[in-house]
């Protein structure tokens, strides 16, 4: 079962220093931490802002292309976590025909931004991600997941580019 989420916010985790996108349930209260690269933070970061840069940065020009083409981005889903790597898929809709294309999730993300797609979740990656988590408890970061857990409205969107 797939469910909806939205971007709730976008941070630094204090521990390891690299930037983390926040999904929170849509209707509900999931919540996915997702680590990505400081580039891919940057897109989503500028497009959540509504920065618009003189030129077309990566995942404008993806939309542009799409758009181009006739396809529309239906959905992204975070599909799979496998060795405590995120996997997303992107689907397309171009002339009643639907495609799916393997993504990052960062990618997946900052596209479903820039085209106002919806961003579903497996249930099996929140509680695989739930169940890592509480591994990695009793492995000693349990800092971590105390600040997760005690996240307020002002500690989300202090990512600063």
């Amino acid at each position: 079962m797939q469910i909806e989420m939205k971007i709730r916010g976008l941070m630094m985790d204090p521990v390891t220093n690299v930037p983390i996108v926040i999904l929170k349930g849509a209707e509900g209260n999931a919540l996915l931490p997702i680590w990505v690269g400081v580039y891919e933070a940057n897109a989503i970061a500028l497009e959540i802002e509504k920065i618009s840069s003189p030129r077309p940065m990566t995942h404008d020009l993806l939309r542009n292309v799409l758009n181009g083409l006739s396809c529309s981005v239906m959905k992204v889903v975070v599909n799979q976590l496998k060795d405590d790597t995120f996997y997303a898929i992107i689907w397309l809709e171009r002339e009643g025909r639907l495609i799916s294309i393997d993504s990052r999730p960062s990618d997946a993300l900052a596209l479903a931004l820039r085209t106002d797609s919806p961003i579903f979740v497996e249930e099996e990656v929140i509680k695989t991600s739930k169940a890592a988590s509480a591994d990695k408890e009793k492995s000693g970061d349990e800092e971590l997941k105390r600040w997760l857990e005690n996240l307020n409205d002002e500690d989300l969107g202090k990512y600063k580019m």
